[in-house]
């Protein structure tokens, strides 16, 4: 699947400057394709004002956004429809996804899907979501799980871009920490090091090769690092060899 077969529905939002928000966050994603169903305020007007307002350089997505009086004509020409809610029970679905979850699920999916947001007052309707194929929710203190409308589509809207989206090379600066490969011979070079300094005129050397190997894999040293350490234990060396034997 890719972020072009995403569909995001509001359904009977009621906050115009929600939905700019959710605008501006499917951009900040990648995601394009924004429905509402039946929204409980009036456009033209003061309402689109407020929406653009909040929709700052992602209106695209509002003027492309598609209008419909039912979430059944919303989904039509979808496979695949998951329904967000944080309520549970004999009427709705029994077993949600996290948005990870959703997420990893979605890589596999070969169609076009939706994600389908309720009312910021009432969530989904029971019968809404029983026109959804699936249910997820977001883990949240149970004192307080409702959460904002946008700030819900960013969350889920940011683990469908980083799971669908093709890794990128790793930008300058980026921390990298050393493979396998790397830190044996970074270990390798450290102790090679020390032993040409006489370091190991007895045994342990082994022990200590594993000790720093470990201690250099916890530490997640990057490959400039770890060049670093060893032009350290190089110059140590050198000057080692240029110290008169007699001082």
């Amino acid at each position: 699947m890719h972020l072009s077969d995403l569909v995001i529905i509001l359904c009977r939002p009621s906050e115009p400057g929600n939905v700019g928000a959710v605008c501006r966050a499917m951009k900040n994603m990648g995601l394009t394709r924004l429905r509402l169903v039946m929204p409980l305020f009036r456009l033209p007007g003061r309402a689109e004002t407020v929406l653009r307002d909040r929709a700052i350089h992602a209106e695209q997505v509002w003027e492309d956004a598609e209008t419909f009086d039912t979430l059944a004509a919303a989904v039509v020409d979808l496979s695949l429809v998951i329904g967000t809610t944080r309520r549970r029970g004999r009427h709705r679905k029994a077993i949600t996804q996290t948005p990870e979850e959703c997420a990893a699920f979605l890589q596999s999916h070969p169609g076009p899907a939706a994600l389908v947001f309720g009312n910021e007052r009432t969530g989904l309707e029971a019968e809404e979501l029983s026109l959804c194929s699936l249910a997820s929710h977001i883990p949240a203190d149970e004192r307080f799980p409702s959460l904002n409308l946008s700030h819900a589509v960013q969350i889920y809207a940011y683990h469908l871009f980083r799971a669908l989206t093709p890794t990128p090379a790793p930008a300058v600066g980026t921390w990298v920490p050393l493979d396998r490969l790397h830190q044996d011979a970074l270990v390798k070079s450290v102790t090679d090091s020390l032993a040409d300094l006489g370091f190991y005129k007895q045994r342990g050397r082994e022990e200590q090769e594993r000790f720093l190997r470990d201690l250099i894999a916890r530490a997640g040293l990057t490959i400039d690092e770890g060049r670093y350490l060893e032009k350290i234990f190089a110059k140590a060396v050198n000057l080692g060899k240029k110290k008169d034997p007699g001082d």
